[in-house]
């Protein structure tokens, strides 16, 4: 009789002198990483982030990308809440002043091991300071910025272009008629009534001996809140709202506002409102009391952190030198008109009209107290609500008192 295998075992034997493997001896196929990425609304146009995405994608086929926009509004309870969880973001963009106060929570990781490979010596230095916080870089320097007059030159027409804040009322108001907008300022632009302080000689807090002080209720603080109120009024922004709500470059786009305070790189949001104010929107340096030296303003910027409750630190750590790197910061600092990240890229925005207002008013430049909880007080957003009930139509003077002592209690928490 012949000799019959259990077919089981035939098949078997078949598949092995096929040379088939088992899937002990195949090699898994590598994961797909999904990485979330925050940026923050007006860092980036939306075609340089998805050229970004596409190209990185393609260049590390195991990674996915989503990148999701965040507002500036509430982001600091936000982010906090993020680095609070098991579930956090892999990259997120953050304002420079809010460093110190994140990393003091524990949940941003030290990046101090990767400055050489980032190329941080080339870093500037304002830049890349806040982002350090007692030696350890917590954050990596992404871009640098400050406020300018952004125009409309056809509404401007043949109006001078003011170099005091006197000739700026006296503009403005001229413009300020036809159905037009003099300027489109909100109630609640901080940042520009920090300039009008700083150039009167006030500031938002200052330090007595070891302990910070809400300065609001000052004269000279007082006095640059009497210029934001006079320059409020001759537009139609909301006295209850910041320049997201709505989005001021929406409203520029319209085309009936005169001009707005931004950073040059808005300019491009517009553009990708209304293209065809292409070649009609101009620059100037927020005018100081003196025609001898422009307005103060903000010196601003972002930096890139990662969460310690990141799945994919690793991953992670690529996109921030991606994004950090001499190529994307090239191509930010052109389609926004930043300021790139290392002095070995100060030339690429020469000859540019945004950059050139930028730079006149950095010589001007001042930043907010240099205290780990001034993020605090962003978040609160006391200072918002101080300048919305004195354009209301509530005493100043009553108003500065209770915001400074708010401040000092946050700051000294």
């Amino acid at each position: 009789m012949r000799n019959h295998l259990p077919a089981a075992l035939l098949l078997v034997a078949a598949l092995s002198a096929c040379g088939t493997s088992t899937p002990a001896q195949e090699k898994a196929a590598p994961q797909t990483e999904k990485l979330t990425v925050w940026i923050m609304d007006g860092s980036v146009t939306k075609e340089l982030l998805a050229s970004f995405e596409k190209d990185y994608e393609a260049a590390h086929k195991n990674t996915d990308l989503d990148i999701q926009i965040q507002a500036w509004d509430g982001i600091g309870e936000k982010v906090t809440a993020a680095l609070a969880s098991t579930d956090a973001p892999d990259v997120i963009e953050v304002g420079n002043t809010q460093v110190a106060q994140y990393s003091a929570s524990g949940g941003v990781k030290d990046l101090t091991a990767k400055v050489a490979d980032l190329g941080g010596t080339d870093w500037i230095p304002g830049l890349a300071q806040p982002g350090n916080v007692d030696g350890k870089q917590y954050g990596i320097p992404w871009y640098a910025a400050n406020r300018v007059v952004v125009y409309n030159k056809d509404l401007w027409g043949k109006t001078p272009i003011p170099k005091t804040r006197d000739e700026w009322l006296a503009a403005t108001a001229k413009l300020n008629k036809g159905g037009n907008q003099g300027i489109y300022l909100t109630g609640q632009t901080w940042y520009a009534l920090a300039g009008f302080i700083w150039d009167e000689g006030g500031d938002l807090a200052v330090k007595e001996g070891d302990q910070w002080k809400g300065a609001l209720d000052t004269p000279q603080a007082l006095a640059g809140l009497e210029f934001y109120k006079q320059l409020q009024a001759l537009g139609k922004g909301p006295k209850d709202a910041d320049e997201a709500n709505p989005p001021q470059h929406e409203v520029f786009a319209q085309g009936k506002v005169a001009q707005i305070i931004a950073v040059p790189g808005i300019a491009a949001r517009v553009l990708e409102v209304q293209p065809a104010l292409k070649d009609k929107i101009g620059f100037f340096a927020i005018p100081g009391k003196t025609a001898d030296r422009p307005g103060a303003v903000f010196t601003g910027g972002s930096d890139l952190v990662i969460p310690e409750a990141s799945k994919h630190q690793d991953a992670a750590y690529e996109v921030v030198k991606a994004l950090a790197g001499e190529r994307f910061q090239t191509d930010l600092a052109k389609a926004m008109s930043f300021v790139p990240n290392k002095t070995s890229l100060a030339g690429v925005l020469s000859g540019e009209e945004g950059t050139a207002a930028m730079a006149a008013g950095a010589a001007n430049g001042r930043a907010t107290p240099n205290t780990p909880n001034w993020a605090a007080v962003e978040a609160t957003t006391v200072i918002k609500q101080f300048m919305t009930a004195v354009l209301t139509g509530k005493d100043p003077a009553t108003e500065a008192r209770k915001v400074s002592e708010t401040i000092t209690k946050t700051l000294g928490s």
